[in-house]
């Protein structure tokens, strides 16, 4: 019975690390964010479930969940020396699963995923191909660099929702404003992580905005990015037949209101993390927002 009790913590830890190096959650949100546009602002089937029941569409989206997994696999591993300083209760955790394992995984999962885009078709493959190499080469190489990482990693974050818009193509006008919205969110976010992240990053060498301006210099920009999705938010609101979504537009007006009052007082890597907290909150409300569009209620 002990030694069943041992392995079964064992494995137990063992998922757990390898849920909080993949991320597990954040690719669960974007799975979800993938099936939500899809059903309810992309395709144009009459039922949801038609929608989600599509293998093709299963296909791209479960390839690009893989190689989203083994993204977070290989930037954990270029970055475990810097997350011991900024982030040294889940580095902790993370170091259940050794460095060749998560080579192997990395390695293995990207393989994966091409083979079930494969199911798809080759564009696919391509796309997917693609995407593995963007997210290895700014692991490796962009993320270092002042704005260029930032810039890099919005644009990655967008991929997966750029894949369902080739799968149905659809290209409306009003999505792109929504979706230009959202990458500002997404970029605020990226800036305010390395507000966050400033001592690991400055420990290993890392140019991020902040290191490179100053701290100072990246609040502006955060200032910046902040008033142009608060102003693109009202016109959102005041200029476009929104339906339900008026309702998710009006608080992100709020949410970037309360956001630019707190970032004037924003000194402390606390302070920061309240701020990377509120955005990601807004994030998530904009992905179950997408439940508005079409909605009985």
């Amino acid at each position: 019975m002990s030694l069943f009790s041992h392995k079964f913590k064992w494995f137990i830890k063992k998922t757990i690390s390898l849920f909080s190096a993949i991320r597990g959650y954040n690719i669960g949100l974007i799975i979800v964010a993938q099936y939500l546009v899809s059903a309810f602002i992309l395709s144009k089937s009459d039922t949801a479930w038609i929608t989600i029941l599509n293998a093709k569409l299963f296909t791209l989206i479960f390839a690009t969940a893989i190689a989203i997994a083994a993204g977070y696999i290989i930037n954990d591993f270029y970055d475990r020396e810097k997350d011991i300083i900024n982030r040294p209760a889940r580095t902790t955790l993370n170091l259940y699963i050794s460095q060749k394992t998560r080579l192997v995984l990395y390695f293995v999962m990207n393989f994966l995923a091409v083979i079930v885009a494969s199911y798809n078709s080759f564009n696919a493959v391509l796309f997917i191909s693609v995407y593995i190499f963007g997210l290895w080469f700014y692991s490796h190489k962009l993320k270092k660099q002042a704005f260029i990482g930032n810039i890099t990693a919005t644009v990655l974050a967008f991929f997966p929702l750029f894949a369902v818009f080739i799968f149905f193509k659809n290209y409306q006008f009003i999505i792109f404003v929504e979706a230009f919205f959202l990458g500002l969110i997404i970029l605020i976010r990226e800036i305010v992580k390395d507000l966050e992240n400033l001592a690991g990053d400055l420990s290993l060498g890392y140019k991020t905005l902040p290191i490179k301006y100053g701290e100072s210099y990246a609040k502006n920009v955060i200032y910046i990015l902040a008033t142009i999705a608060l102003i693109t938010a009202v016109l959102l609101t005041l200029k476009f037949s929104l339906g339900k979504l008026y309702y998710f537009f009006g608080a992100s007006i709020v949410f970037l209101i309360v956001f630019l009052i707190l970032l004037l007082k924003s000194t402390t890597k606390k302070d920061f993390i309240r701020l990377h907290n509120l955005l990601k909150t807004l994030i998530v409300l904009g992905v179950f927002s997408i439940l508005l569009v079409n909605s009985n209620f």
